[in-house]
């Protein structure tokens, strides 16, 4: 909603138009239709309103029931409301809201009246709506009426949803940031992680021209928690890409599995509460979808849009329906949200660089001889670096993503509201790898060159870091992968809120969710050998190679060898908690609630190679059909297994060892908060203090790789803990508010961390033991943050935070000598005569010392209502989260501070939008600035991403009330995806682009 402010005789007067109340998911631009009077007076609907000024209390009333409001600013000037949390009809949420006020509020005809209480003997019945005056009652709703012109202000979607979400975010005790469904549905995102890029604090990874996961104020995707309608869930997807790590077996939620259409509201909690669920050091991101009691009356709508990538030559769909109905106390809806999307990420790759020598007959005559010295004769930390297998490659990937959501609501209107919600997603991606590199026999990919090649060029920068070069002798291979990925997720969940009493109030979530991903992947190779090959640019971003044959011409190449594989990976959650909230006055409560929660990790990899000496004459080709660099050919997957007369089945025999390892994790928590909303010297005030105790019982089972094959092993083991936590938020004024949080909270290690999968080498002596560790306690995080805040009514607002987290217990690895029976694993392994006192050389993560993080947050949104004519149709908002946070990474020995894992210091977020009644348009930018991938390898300190800046627009124009056209642009500017290891060489390893991806369509809602 848009408020215009104006003064008149000294005395400042509101004037604000009220939309229809915010539509569910699925849909762009939708609102349901205003209740009628009598229903909004009869039904219950659901309350969290704070204490606060009341003119900005009432208005949060009308818009949650629908009631036009009429009253005077001098009437609730000064005036403060009364806190109303809960499920109550309108007009006892009124009656606590203006308890003890000196006015007089009461719903009449379908409309709120609000008058000073002494008028109530001298007046009989309050004045129509129709008559009312500026000087006795302007008016809070889509009835504006007044004495005099008023200008009008064109409320639509869009500024609606803002302004809503300013509200909840100024409304709340601790740090948070609100999406709701008119902000994600009608924006131009593919999926859930898109949209979620518009929140302060909040960064995106990319793959494959879509986001993925997210890292929130500078900590990665392991340290963010998701729940979804009340309950924490998991899930997994891939990369085509290993240098981006393949399959995700890990805490890190994959957003990229859902459409955003499914939800109607997104609540990033960025402070945290003793209520709240522990496990999310930076943060929890909960997920909503549509409840039919979201709506005012039966609801139907539908979207369809065709959508096209730059560099496919396909139009695929993407389609959107609700359907929502009441009756009476009951209320269903269904949802549904299919799409299909064709892209391909194309480029440049390295196969990571490593230290190298040249032997002395691979190195030609035309190099000099101080060059011909460093390549042969160097050791130690002055040897080359170089590039493996440069490459050019290409992703073609085709992703259909399905949404449906199912859910019954029981809402009798006498505080209880019961939900139950079905949800169930899947995506799937047919992915086609081709590449073309100098990997064969005798290729530059090896750690020496000593076979046939022989460098004639040569570029070496001041990093030793060989950039360019031509070489002879070189055999080259191409790969052809065609992988079926897989992600299929259910959730069933059950909410209830009852209202035991006036003072207590009951609430229980029960629910279960599972995740599974399977993958499967067949790989051809083909070489080609002795050719002269080239490269140059790789300290650039548009590294090239040349050949001095045609790679699009079939005859040069030969059949090599096939690979096929498996992956699966399977999470399963159980939710259960029961919360009682006790009012101890208007301005007080006690909540206390218990937890129980299991969670299951499951997964293995099957791998085989195919080799035949004989070779495949003929074998089937065909010339990479996706954009590239250059053309190149390529083996025919399937034709080739075909051929061969090779199965691609795969069974445990073909286990990938190690890989199939199993975490359980039971946890218990109990928790007890005091919750606080009141008036201090004046001043509103909210606050929460409380103490949660968690308890976790861990066992993780996997297998064992002895020198006498493997053996099952299982380990259980628990920790537990407490985490106090307190938030305050002080109204300093109705538009300032400051905020204070401290609390303390953990994050579960990681799952690979946890195995108990390792690998065993007994010998009279003792022996080694290479394995994960159970025993790894959870990292813990105490946080300290604050902001100021200030709200121009409810078109604007700039908010300022600091925030601080010293985290312990970090992950690192350790090798020690200590007695086996110290190691957790069964003495059945060692061999006759041993005992548990044997030493061994036990290798596995440990919890190190820790690290901190610190940083700073902005945030501005305002609309220019203040310019003339349609200019004031103008809107922007902004934010830039700087964050700073680093641990030391031991390479050979040494001691290196480096970035924390994920963590951007510069993350900025800007949307410029226009929005009248039949039309509106936005641009948005999302800037992210280099994060660290990982630790690096073979020597290099640490793997980066570079910065990245996208740009995306929509634009809508509304035919009628109920169709909208709508066109949308994604990755306007082609962003780069660049990847490099070591921090001060910047050695790139990949350099891809996805395409500009455009959408048009249509929505209509009846």
């Amino acid at each position: 909603m848009t408020l215009e402010e104006h003064r008149k005789g000294g005395q400042m007067t509101r004037s604000i138009t009220m939309s229809a109340l915010l539509a569910g998911a699925a849909i762009q631009a939708i609102a349901a239709q205003p209740a009628s009077a009598q229903e909004a007076a009869a039904r219950t609907f659901q309350f969290d309103e704070p204490a606060q000024d009341l003119s900005d209390a009432l208005i949060g009333f009308s818009r949650i029931t629908g009631l036009p409001l009429a009253t005077a600013p001098d009437i609730v000037a000064a005036l403060r409301s009364r806190p109303v949390r809960g499920a109550m009809t309108a007009p006892q949420a009124l009656e606590r809201m203006t308890h003890a006020l000196p006015i007089d509020a009461r719903i009449d005809r379908g409309t709120v009246i609000v008058r000073p209480r002494e008028r109530q003997a001298a007046q009989s019945a309050a004045p129509s709506p129709a008559r009312a005056t500026a000087a006795t009652a302007p008016v809070w709703s889509t009835q504006a009426v007044a004495a005099e012109p008023q200008p009008e202000i064109v409320v639509t979607g869009f500024r609606e949803s803002l302004s809503v979400a300013q509200m909840r975010k100024k409304a709340a005790t601790g740090s948070q940031e609100v999406i709701l469904a008119e902000d994600i549905a009608a924006f131009p995102d593919q999926n859930l992680a898109e949209s979620l890029q518009r929140v302060p604090g909040v960064a995106i990874s990319r793959d494959s021209g879509e986001g993925r996961q997210i890292s929130l104020r500078g900590l990665g995707p392991s340290f963010t928690r998701t729940q979804l309608n009340g309950m924490e869930v998991l899930s997994n997807t891939a990369s085509g890409l290993d240098s981006r790590s393949g399959a995700s077996r890990s805490r890190s939620f994959d957003y990229s599995v859902f459409a955003s259409e499914l939800f109607n509201e997104v609540v990033v909690e960025k402070s945290y509460a003793a209520e709240q669920e522990e496990g999310g050091i930076g943060g929890t991101i909960a997920l909503r979808t549509a409840k039919p009691f979201d709506y005012d009356s039966n609801t139907f709508a539908v979207s369809a849009k065709g959508q096209v990538n730059e560099y496919t030559d396909t139009l695929t769909p993407r389609v959107v329906g609700l359907a929502s109905v009441r009756s009476g106390d009951f209320g269903a809806l269904f949802s549904a949200a299919y799409s299909q999307a064709d892209t391909i990420e194309w480029g440049y790759r390295n196969w990571n660089w490593s230290k190298i020598n040249f032997g002395e007959a691979n190195v030609g005559p035309e190099i000099d001889d101080a060059t011909r010295d460093l390549l042969v004769n160097a050791s130690g930390d002055d040897r080359v670096w170089m590039s493996r297998a440069q490459t050019y490659g290409s992703w073609f990937n085709r992703r259909d993503r399905l949404g449906l959501t199912g859910t019954l609501q029981y809402n009798p209107g006498n505080g209880t509201d019961i939900a139950f919600d079905v949800l169930y997603g899947k995506l799937t991606n047919d992915r086609q790898e081709n590449v073309l590199g100098n990997a064969g026999a005798n290729g530059l990919s090896s750690n020496d060159i000593t076979g046939t090649q022989v460098v004639s060029e040569i570029a070496i920068d001041e990093h030793n870091s060989i950039n360019g070069g031509a070489f002879a002798g070189v055999d080259l291979r191409n790969e052809a992968k065609a992988t079926d990925d897989e992600t299929e997720f259910w959730q069933v969940a059950f909410n209830a809120r009852t209202e035991l009493g006036d003072r207590l109030v009951l609430d229980t979530t029960a629910g279960w969710s599972s995740s599974v991903f399977a993958s499967d992947w067949q790989r051809a190779y083909m070489v080609s050998n002795d050719h002269r090959v080239g490269f140059a640019g790789l300290d650039t971003d548009r590294p090239v190679n040349s050949y001095d044959f045609d790679p699009a011409d079939p005859a040069a190449w030969q059949f090599h060898n096939i690979q096929w594989r498996e992956d699966h990976i399977e999470n399963e959650f159980y939710n259960a908690d029961a919360a009682l909230t006790y009012a101890l006055s208007f301005a007080s409560t006690l909540k206390a609630g218990v937890e129980f929660k299991k969670f299951e990790n499951s997964g293995y990899r099957y791998h085989a190679n195919g080799s035949y000496p004989d070779g495949l004459a003929d074998a089937p080709m065909m010339l990479n059909p996706h954009s590239s660099h250059i053309d190149f050919a390529i083996g025919d997957v399937p034709a080739i297994f075909a051929a061969l007369g090779q199965d691609a089945s795969l069974d445990a025999s073909d286990l990938s060892a190690g890989t199939d390892f199993t975490v359980k994790e039971k946890s218990f928590a109990a928790f007890g908060q005091y919750d606080l909303d009141t008036d201090l010297g004046g001043m509103g005030l909210r606050a929460n203090i409380g103490v949660r105790y968690y308890r976790t019982q861990l066992t993780s089972q996997g297998n064992s790789v002895t020198d006498g094959g493997l053996v099952p092993v299982e380990i259980e083991t628990d920790y537990d803990g407490l985490l106090p936590a307190a938030n305050i938020a002080l109204d300093i004024t109705p538009q300032l508010v400051a905020r204070l949080s401290a609390n303390r909270n953990i994050s579960r290690p990681g799952l690979r961390d946890l195995s108990a999968a390792a690998t065993v080498r007994v010998a009279g002596y003792g022996g080694t033991i290479s394995a994960g560790n159970p025993y790894l306690m959870p990292y813990r995080a105490d946080s300290l943050e604050g902001s100021l805040e200030y709200y121009d009514g409810t078109r604007g607002f700039a908010a300022l935070g600091l925030f601080y987290k010293d985290m312990q217990s970090f992950v690192t690895s350790e090798t020690t000598q200590v007695p086996y029976e110290e190691t957790g694993y069964p003495l059945s392994l060692l061999e006759d005569g041993q005992d548990g006192s044997i030493i061994f050389n036990y290798t596995r993560p440990i919890n190190g010392p820790g690290a901190s993080i610190h940083g700073v947050e902005f945030a501005a949104r305002r609309d220019f209502d203040f310019l003339p004519g349609v200019l004031g149709n103008f809107g922007g908002l902004a934010n830039v989260t700087y964050a700073d946070g680093s641990s030391e990474v031991f390479y050979s020995g040494t001691a290196h501070d480096l970035p924390l894992v994920n963590l951007s210091k510069w993350s900025v977020n800007t949307t410029l939008y226009y929005d009248t009644e039949s039309f509106g348009a936005r641009v948005s930018m999302a800037y992210r600035s280099r994060y660290r991938k990982g630790n690096g390898g073979n020597g290099n300190i640490g793997e980066f991403f570079d910065p990245s800046t996208v740009f995306d627009a929509t634009a809508y124009y509304n035919v009628t009330p109920a169709l909208q056209l709508r066109i949308e642009a994604l990755n306007l500017t082609d962003e780069r995806i660049i990847q490099y290891a070591d921090t001060d060489a910047r050695r790139m390893m990949t350099s891809t682009v996805s395409g500009r991806v455009f959408t048009f369509g249509a929505s209509m809602r009846f």
